[in-house]
This record gives C-alpha cells, structure tokens and sequence, in this order.
C-alpha cells in the first residue's frame, strides 16, 4: 500500500511540474505584463477601462494563440500587434500564466426560468 501511495504521488508531481513547464512561468510573466501589458490591461488583467479586454482568468492557450496570431498578422490590432511581435514564443507563455492565474471578474447571470 505505501508503494502504491508513493506511485501517486509520484505521478502528480510530474503531472504539475509538467504543466507549469508547458504553460510558462507566472512569476516571469508578471514581469513582462507590469512592463507591457498593464497600462491598458491592469496589473491583474481586470481592466477598469472597457476599450481593452479584460486577460484575468482567461485560459492559457487562448492568450498564447491571440498574441501568436497578432504576431503573425492572423489577428489584426496596430496596438496589440507591436507589443506581441516584441515578445518571443516563451514570453507569451509566460504571460499567459500569469494572466490565465489571476482571477476573473464573475458577471452574474440570471437563472433561466421555464414560460408556460
């Protein structure tokens, strides 16, 4: 039984240092986006001004694909263009982290109710 125990945890620490390696580091990418990122975005990513989306909370990929695309030319922003092509593959993931870990304004939504 202590093996197996052992087994387990053994596998979830490999599982979590695998993902924080996949999804970037957080701490680096609070750097860049208190440089870049939060004069628009807000240090978190809750934005209190609504011309610019709000990051926290967001799924890391999602983050990692739009810079990507607005690197590339995929997606279209003169803004967002410029700072994403001054960041590299890793930058991105890295501040995809750090944003993806902050939380998220929650917008309340009416329960659905059934006419008859």
């Amino acid at each position: 039984m202590k093996t197996l125990d052992t087994l387990l945890l053994l596998a979830l620490a490999a599982g979590l240092s695998f993902n924080v390696h996949a999804g970037g580091n957080a701490a680096a990418g609070k750097a860049i986006a208190s440089e870049k990122c939060q004069a628009c975005h807000g240090a978190d990513g809750n934005s209190t001004d609504p011309q610019y989306p709000r990051l926290a909370g967001q799924h890391a990929n999602y983050l990692v694909k739009a810079l990507s695309d607005y690197n590339s030319g995929a997606r279209s922003n003169p803004i967002m263009s410029g700072f994403a092509q001054g960041l590299t593959e890793q930058d991105r993931k890295d501040v995809a982290a750090w944003f993806s870990s902050q939380s998220g304004l929650h917008t309340p939504v009416e329960p659905r109710t059934v006419s008859k």
